[in-house]
């Protein structure tokens, strides 16, 4: 018998993370909501077999397994949800609206940039910038040899990079 409790306690702290994965991977707030939901679904009914220490890496493991499930699903039928056309910005603290607005124009530009990545490197960019995760964690996650994530990461910077500089110099954002 699973113990919510403690399932509750180890994982309701990791939703925003596995929200923000679900996010960028699968480019739609409404699919990432519902892959959340079948991602803690399918944790809390494999919780008896979890024997880890962080249970953070398998759960994001699980979430992205859902979400290439779901992709897999998508391609066999032919539709999706629509993606996210604009992302929020965070909100800054910033008294002055001008530099506002710069740094909602920027985040949104970096936002499109990531969204460009091949999958693999966006989702180890993602996982190593954004959830902060350790690049054992995202070997855990991925199921990557560390060096493969090293490399998947200095290959997503170096694109993304290039891509920025690109930008810039060709004035198009």
């Amino acid at each position: 018998m699973n113990d919510r409790p403690t399932f509750e306690a180890l994982a309701l702290p990791h939703m925003d993370a596995a929200y923000n994965l679900a996010r960028w991977l699968c480019r739609s707030p409404v699919e990432a909501e519902d892959i959340v939901q079948e991602a803690m679904l399918r944790a809390f009914r494999a919780f008896d077999g979890f024997r880890g220490e962080n249970v953070r890496p398998w759960l994001m493991a699980i979430v992205r397994n859902c979400c290439r499930n779901r992709a897999a699903d998508i391609r066999l039928r032919g539709h999706a949800a629509l993606p996210d056309e604009a992302v929020a910005p965070l909100r800054s603290e910033a008294p002055d609206p001008e530099e506002e607005s710069l740094r909602a124009s920027e985040r949104r530009r970096l936002e499109a940039l990531i969204a460009e990545l091949p999958e693999d490197f966006r989702e180890a960019l993602i996982l190593r910038e954004m959830e902060d995760m350790s690049y054992r964690q995202i070997a855990e996650v991925t199921g990557a040899p560390i060096g493969t994530v090293m490399s998947r990461l200095a290959r997503a910077r170096a694109l993304l990079r290039d891509k920025w500089l690109t930008e810039e110099r060709h004035g198009l954002r």
